[in-house]
């Protein structure tokens, strides 16, 4: 796929027959970890107090295109680094659009108030906690132990918060350098255990090219070879109280789904560095926040750059996706695709019928235990895949300019 870069780029008019979900991107951190790829910045409340202000005449721009929206989802960087703010977001958005979820991510040192107070007062549903192990030598090397607890704070953290939103979902990282079993075990012990929490997603350690040699200095050699061996331990240790929700999150009863793109087949992205996916294009908007403030203070949109996916190219999508969430139906796919799905893809489907990933099961396929951690792989190898389109837009930064500046010459400010 071709990465396009323009100076103006909309999406395309939002259609009644679809249903949309806003995801939001905060790119602030207190601290930046070794190994997070996304798009994030060091808090600076200089640029971001303009950032929020711009953020809120984005969203309104796309109330006026006709857009609207079921769900929410804030990601970042940390999406609470400034709670007051995001509150105010939250707010705003639920005015304008037909909101029924929201889902916000989080750190745990933000577990307290008056932040969660603001959060449950916005109508936040599910909470997202990025912990990543509770094994503190580990958050050391990760340069989390300092800024964000250690394992025994956010544990009195994550206990206060169980039970204050419909979902408490705690994110975690498997295949550290250092992670023996027994710690990852001991993991899953706290959070099932202990804690009880309502949802766990178990995401697999992945190396990008930008963040592989960051993860080598402070954190050890990276290698995939103990990658199958942990996912096992981790199904083995789930215990039947949690069900798989997708291939790497496992929920009580019936928590939201940890991922956005599982329920949603399209979504629009707001926020420097969001994405956004829409009728089988890709849009990615400007890494550059001081651009993104300029251009959304012109009235336009953010978006900079896109990928444009071939018919096939947008089968093969779905069928990653919907497999990622355990299960394909292959009637929904056939009228989504003009009765064109399964004879398009049928050598993926054989292939993996004969790895015995997958089985028959009524209208469709479901994935089995042996399936599932080749879905962590192929989810491992799309999420970098998606990596690399945010190092290429950081690398097209300067030809971003270059074309806002032969748009604008008299725009001559360095973009941060």
């Amino acid at each position: 796929m071709r990465l396009e870069l323009m100076p103006d780029l909309r999406p395309p008019a939002p259609r009644t027959d679809r249903d949309y979900l806003l995801y939001v991107h905060i790119p602030f951190c207190e601290s930046l970890c070794p190994f997070c790829p996304f798009h994030k910045i060091k808090l600076d409340a200089g640029k971001a107090v303009p950032y929020f202000r711009a953020l809120a005449k984005e969203i309104e721009l796309y109330r006026r295109l006709g857009y609207d929206f079921s769900a929410l989802y804030v990601g970042g960087g940390t999406p609470t680094v400034m709670p007051e703010q995001l509150s105010e977001i939250l707010s705003l958005i639920r005015s304008l659009f037909s909101i029924r979820q929201i889902s916000v991510e989080t750190n745990p040192n933000h577990l307290r108030e008056p932040a969660l107070s603001l959060l449950k007062a916005a109508g936040v549903n599910r909470l997202s906690v990025g912990v990543q192990s509770f094994d503190d030598r580990l958050l050391k090397e990760m340069s989390r132990y300092t800024s964000y607890g250690s394992s025994a704070e956010i544990i009195e953290r994550l206990t206060h918060t169980q039970g204050m939103f419909d979902t408490l979902n705690v994110d975690m990282i498997f295949n550290f350098p250092h992670q023996s079993l027994a710690s990852l075990q001991r993991d899953i012990v706290i959070l099932t255990e202990d804690i009880k929490v309502d949802q766990l997603s178990f995401y697999p350690l992945m190396a990008s090219a930008e963040t592989q040699s960051a993860i080598v200095q402070e954190m050890g050699t990276f290698t995939l070879d103990r990658e199958q061996r942990f996912y096992e331990a981790i199904l083995e240790s789930m215990g039947s109280a949690y069900v798989p929700s997708t291939v790497w999150c496992f929920s009580r009863d019936t928590s939201m789904i940890d991922e956005y793109v599982v329920g949603y087949d399209e979504y629009l992205g707001v926020g420097s560095g969001s994405f956004s996916y829409l009728d089988g294009i890709v849009y990615a908007s400007t890494f550059s926040i001081s651009h993104y403030v300029s251009r959304i203070t012109e009235g336009k949109t953010a978006i900079s750059a896109r990928r444009r996916l071939s018919r096939r190219e947008q089968m093969q999508h779905d069928f990653l996706f919907k497999l990622f969430a355990l299960a394909i139906d292959l009637e929904t796919m056939e009228t989504k695709y003009d009765n064109t799905f399964l004879l398009a893809l049928w050598k993926e489907f054989l292939l993996f019928r004969l790895l015995r990933a997958i089985i028959r099961n009524g209208n469709g396929y479901r994935l089995t235990r042996r399936g599932m951690y080749y879905w962590v792989v192929m989810m491992r190898e799309f999420f970098l895949g998606t990596n690399n389109f945010r190092d290429q837009m950081r690398a097209g930064l300067s030809a971003e300019r270059d074309l806002a500046l032969a748009e604008n010459p008299m725009r001559v400010r360095p973009w941060r």
